[in-house]
């Protein structure tokens, strides 16, 4: 380099620029190139800035890809209202429920080596499943509990047909029963999880109802088994590095806390009020109980990558997690009712499925499939507009406010090819 140029670099370094420290996750292209209009584009900005400007959530990030060609990306508001830092490109976000998909892709990885058939029963790699019963209604003779119809299998937990719950969602018999066992302790392992959940009840007949539950936890415990690594050591070097998704994990490193977003939720006085600040955040620390329903954290730009990896159907520059066809299977939807998840949606392996745009009441494609975290993080692929979105927010609770369709709706009405 030369000398001149090598201390302009330093200067720039010194001086906290980041000119060419933050990378894009995509290469960027202009929204027109592919067929989108950048006035009708900036739309988000004005709905986004305006939840921001109003107090209603502290901060955000969007972005939109089309084609394989970032041609949106934005900030919003503050990381943290306390001390006015604002929100940054780089900054980390608790993901919840996103982190499903990276579960659901796990295991396919997985399925796709022969270690198993999706109608394997759970139960010949978890021996804890073995014997589960279904919980039934007091009858006169006072049995609480029935025969399954038939065993738990992987595709019941990937499409959460499985008859297992979540415990804090619901107010069923069941749902007592995983309060009172405290089946997700954050002391103990995957493992355990599985063990308490064997000694339980099934609140419904594998296969006959969608339950949204701790199946993708479960899952996460088989990718353990069956690969014989734990789950955050199989996600760094199967999924995360392969994707050079470097920002993704079950806990923020000490280096990088500064990057961290405050979460938030509404106060008593309607006000938002800190629900998770990151200076005592459990996110900060390894944690025992490595979630593959809710535990990663991660940056906009990383989930990016790993949703255009499913976008281009398991292929990302040059590296390919998944074959054509086991992505193509996996955002099909599985259910047997059509609208038995939510009217217009079906679900596939690991999320949502447009089935019926009309019923869903939203603009869209049928086949596109979304899904979204309990802190307001959202994701959604189209495959025939050749679209990803991704939203950002950390604010408790989820879909408090409609801005995952307002963002879906401001992305379609800038197709203009």
């Amino acid at each position: 380099m030369h000398r001149h140029s090598h201390r302009l670099l330093v200067f720039f370094i010194l001086c906290g620029f980041s000119l060419s420290i933050f990378s894009q996750p995509l290469p960027t292209a202009t929204p027109e190139s592919v067929g989108l209009s950048s006035e009708r584009l900036s739309r988000i900005n004005h709905f986004v800035k305006d939840y921001v400007d109003t107090g209603q959530i502290a901060g955000m990030s969007s972005m939109v890809a089309r084609r394989g060609k970032l041609v949106h990306f934005e900030t919003y508001g503050k990381m943290n209202l306390e001390t006015g830092k604002a929100m940054e490109k780089d900054a980390i976000f608790r993901i919840y429920s996103m982190t499903k998909p990276i579960t659901s892709v796990a295991i396919m990885m997985l399925y796709e080596e022969g270690h198993f058939q999706l109608d394997s029963p759970v139960s010949e790699f978890i021996p804890a499943f073995k014997g589960a019963m279904v919980y039934s209604e007091d009858t006169p003779d006072g049995k609480k509990a029935e025969e399954p119809n038939r065993e738990m299998t992987v595709q019941d937990l990937l499409r959460h047909t499985s008859g297992l719950t979540y415990g804090f969602f619901g107010n069923t018999p069941v749902d007592s029963m995983y309060r009172a066992a405290k089946v997700m302790r954050t002391d103990k392992t995957l493992a355990d999880m599985s063990e308490k959940l064997g000694t339980l009840p099934l609140l419904h007949h594998p296969g006959e109802v969608w339950h949204y539950g701790v199946s993708t936890d479960v899952l996460g415990h088989l990718v353990e088994v069956v690969s014989g690594q734990s789950l955050d050591v199989f996600f760094k070097e199967r999924i995360f590095d392969p994707l050079k998704m470097h920002d993704t994990g079950f806990f923020v490193p000490e280096k990088d806390i500064s990057r961290f977003v405050t979460n938030y939720q509404i106060g008593e006085d309607g006000a938002l009020t800190v629900a998770d600040a990151p200076a005592t955040s459990r996110y900060t620390k390894p944690p025992t109980f490595l979630s593959g329903g809710g535990g990663l954290v991660s940056t906009i730009s990383d989930y990016m990558r790993f949703a255009q990896m499913f976008l281009n159907k398991g292929e990302l520059d040059g590296v390919r997690l998944l074959g054509r066809k086991t992505v193509e299977y996996m955002r099909i939807n599985h259910l047997k009712d059509d609208g038995e998840f939510a009217p217009g949606y079906g679900f596939g392996l690991g999320f949502a499925v447009m089935t019926d745009a009309v019923r869903a009441r939203v603009t869209g494609s049928e086949g596109t499939h979304n899904w979204g975290g309990l802190a307001n993080t959202y994701f959604f692929i189209d495959p025939q507009e050749e679209i990803v979105g991704i939203l950002f927010a950390q604010f408790f609770p989820s879909n408090y406010y409609p801005i995952r369709r307002k963002f879906s709706v401001a992305i379609y009405q800038s197709i203009i090819d």
